[in-house]
């Protein structure tokens, strides 16, 4: 129903107020468009999380300029977007899988772990930021990729590194494998490799198209394309923007079915494609050497308390236990006591002795802390993945192990490739499972 009509003076009135009103604004706005801030906008959804368009530009570039520095020719713009975007969700999803699961990394073992970091530039913690800033990289941003660093190595620790095992009869076999070769002698190779990933239940149209973009990888290699660009443009390995470089390996990291191909490659050469059950691998190598079976460590004889987290003991509850044992310790009473009484390790029996303990023996985490200590020092207070724990190392030696020397490296190495490629599996497993929505395309 009209409340008055359009002809009457009224109407009249209104309408030109209306219009000049219009026209004013629309003068204001096209005056002041100069003066509105582009909002930011999602690129991308990753389950609970969102991925913003400056975040992935902000990547994009720091990631250029790093591999500019390494000499490393660019692949194209849009390429380069997709590789890095596609990086930034898997490490979303890692970091959400993390936070679910209750592991966190505190101010506290951040600014050490910077500061170590530091150290081993030989350079202040002044000095390592003006270095930062000078490079062009936040310290902030810095500070809080690092803590997005540790989360994830936390979570990998405790999805796949803690659940890879090496039996006794995978290292025999290595062994009896290498002394059945030529002289028995043990080889390294640096290599860097492409994969083109395929479905775990490929189908025939999922094959056909992984041939496709292998022919394709070949062809760019034949007309002496770089590898590293290729593989940035190309591999669905996490590290495609490296170049594929996997940096030096020993023959008991290398999977069989690779090994006896490369043994015949000569430096420089590329391999034919390679299948595994994730996809086809292109192998460059970049150089290879003998590998010296000589086997010196330092080994350091240690003991720890250690407090779980549990249902019924929260973090903070398990943090405060942990300080008020430091506190007693300081003050000087008995390490060996306090972790027959306190402890829930399955050493608590033996006051905390674990015994001469060899480099990889431990978790990351105990190991670093161990490391900074000098004899007789006690820790502060050091979370890894089992819970808390307050560390004394009681004195360090080195040990000639050349005869235990094959048995350690190769169990070593067959567990940093194993690791490998069940971590490569377990991404791909997350990343199939996690609701993800790409928004890329909309005009970026």
């Amino acid at each position: 129903m009209k409340l008055f009509s359009t002809t009457t003076p009224l109407a009249k009135l209104l309408i030109t107020i209306s219009l000049s009103m219009a026209s004013g604004l629309f003068s204001y706005n096209a005056y002041a468009l100069n003066d509105i801030v582009k909002l930011d906008r999602i690129v991308a959804i990753v389950d609970k999380d969102a991925i913003t368009e400056q975040e992935l530009v902000n990547k994009v570039l720091s990631v250029s300029s790093q591999l500019q520095k390494k000499g490393t020719q660019l692949p194209p713009e849009r390429v380069l977007q997709k590789q890095i975007l596609e990086r930034l969700i898997i490490d979303s999803i890692q970091l959400q899988l993390a936070k679910e699961n209750g592991i966190k990394v505190n101010d506290t073992q951040l600014d050490k772990t910077i500061v170590r970091i530091a150290d081993q530039n030989q350079l202040s913690l002044e000095a390592f930021k003006a270095a930062l800033e000078n490079d062009g990289i936040a310290y902030q941003q810095f500070r809080e990729d690092m803590r997005d660093e540790i989360t994830i190595a936390r979570l990998k620790e405790s999805k796949v590194s803690r659940v890879v095992n090496v039996s006794e009869g995978e290292v025999d076999n290595y062994l009896t494998t290498q002394e059945n070769s030529a002289g028995g002698q043990l080889e390294e190779f640096e290599l860097a490799h492409i994969l083109i990933r395929t479905p775990e239940e490929s189908t025939p149209d999922d094959l056909e198209k992984a041939r496709i973009k292998v022919e394709e990888v070949l062809n760019l290699l034949n007309k002496k394309e770089p590898f590293e660009q290729v593989s940035a443009s190309f591999s669905d390995a996490q590290n495609a923007l490296e170049g594929g470089n996997m940096g030096w390996r020993n023959s008991s990291q290398i999977p069989p079915a690779f090994l006896n191909l490369l043994k015949d490659l000569t430096v420089g050469e590329i391999s034919k494609p390679i299948r595994s059950p994730n996809g086809f691998h292109i192998v460059k190598i970049i150089d290879k050497r003998s590998a010296d079976s000589t086997l010196i460590v330092e080994q350091t004889n240690t003991r720890h308390i250690l407090i779980k987290l549990n249902e019924v003991v929260s973090e903070q509850e398990a943090k405060q236990k942990m300080d008020a044992l430091k506190e007693r310790l300081d003050n000087g009473e008995d390490f060996a006591e306090l972790a027959r009484q306190y402890s829930e390790d399955g050493s608590a029996n033996e006051g905390g002795t674990l015994g001469w303990v060899n480099p990889g023996d431990t978790v990351s985490e105990f190991e670093k802390a161990m490391n900074n200590l000098a004899p007789e020092e006690i820790s502060e207070p050091t979370r890894t993945p089992f819970g808390w724990h307050i560390i004394q190392v009681m004195e360090r030696r080195k040990q000639d192990m050349t005869d235990q020397a094959a048995r350690i490296k190769v169990r070593r190495e067959i567990h940093v490739r194993k690791t490998e490629e069940a971590y490569e599996d377990w991404l791909h497993e997350i990343r199939d499972r996690a609701f993800v929505e790409l928004r890329l395309e909309d005009g970026f």
